[in-house]
């Protein structure tokens, strides 16, 4: 029995893509939080908790789109052709937020409130957009053949944009937790009350998320309510409960550093879970395969021997700049 290519690349474009939600959504999520606080230094704050990491957590973005698009070019094609517009959004927002950033830092104190709106804007259109995507990925697409048949709009329907909302507070919630281990004082204590609502929120659209799917598919509602797997998932709710239930208690005992973040990335692991095992093994839902959609096994294996040295440079010096720039931020260090 030889090794499945296929498998392995779709491995490798999962863990990219949750170390790029994870990375880049608590960065996200700060600019989604800006409107919450609208002391000057304290946004420095904020801004400088992420300076040193924020430009390197888009590589695992470029990592999962290379990947995406060497290894199963048909779901690439398809995947940019049915989702141009959001995609375009959030590269658009991710290039706003990313000017802002560095702009702010060096505006005058008139024109530093036009960077801050932009930094909000920015946030706020990435993380939509993203969400949208997720959304229309989980409804599905119309393909003839090998080509996308839908329209351009198909993104623009309920579940996706409700999904793309979704996304909004979970990066809220991530960002605000990361605010909470990496700050004190006064932020400390604003992060760790906003946390509370922000985790009900989440949980809430959680929920509709969860009931809407299944309503609106019924294959997925055959995978997830259907013995075995009933009892093989069930885990994943009630783990999802668990995690929310430890934010909003950590949260609301206001000396909690670790904890709530170190729980909402349980929370964002569970969630993408939860898309993996309604669409599995499909990555064009709702009938594409991967194995239909994979480039030939000698493309997947030229690919592999590039992925299998860059992969683990990128980890190593990833896991060196946090450990680098770990610990609690003061309000006189940071970037400037």
């Amino acid at each position: 029995m030889g090794i499945d290519l296929s498998i392995i690349w779709f491995t490798i474009i999962v863990f990219a893509t949750l170390m790029y939600i994870v990375m880049d959504g608590f960065d996200l999520g700060i600019g989604i939080l800006f409107p919450f606080n609208k002391d000057a230094t304290e946004r420095d704050m904020m801004v400088n908790t992420v300076a040193p990491v924020w430009d390197g957590n888009e590589t695992w973005l470029v990592l999962g789109g290379a990947a995406l698009y060497g290894a199963f070019p048909l779901a690439y094609a398809v995947i940019t052709d049915a989702l141009s517009i959001p995609l375009t959004a959030m590269l658009i927002g991710l290039i706003f937020r990313g000017v802002a950033f560095e702009f702010r830092f060096k505006a005058t104190p008139e024109h530093r409130p036009f960077w801050d709106k932009a930094f909000i804007v920015g946030s706020i259109l990435a993380t939509f957009s993203q969400g949208v995507a997720v959304g229309a990925i989980l409804n599905g697409f119309e393909v003839t053949g090998r080509v996308y048949s839908g329209s351009a709009l198909s993104w623009l329907a309920p579940f996706p944009l409700f999904c793309g909302l979704g996304l909004v507070v979970a990066y809220a919630l991530l960002g605000c937790t990361w605010l909470i281990m990496k700050t004190e004082g006064a932020l400390h204590r604003k992060m760790s009350e906003l946390a509370i609502p922000l985790t009900l929120v989440l949980l809430t659209a959680i929920a509709i998320i969860s009931i809407w799917t299944p309503l609106a598919h019924r294959d997925i509602a055959a995978r997830w309510f259907t013995a075995p797997n009933i009892f093989l998932f069930l885990p994943v709710p009630l783990l999802v409960l668990a995690f929310a239930w430890g934010i909003v208690r950590a949260a609301y005992n206001r000396r909690a550093s670790y904890g709530p973040f170190l729980m909402t990335l349980g929370l964002m692991f569970l969630g993408f879970s939860g898309l993996g095992i309604s669409i599995w093994p499909n990555i064009i839902p709702p009938s594409i395969s991967i194995w239909q959609a994979a480039s030939p096994p000698q493309s997947q294996g030229f690919m592999l021997v590039g992925g299998l040295l860059i992969i683990p440079v990128i980890l190593a010096y990833t896991c060196w700049s946090y450990y680098v720039f770990r610990g609690k931020i003061k309000p006189d260090e940071g970037y400037h």
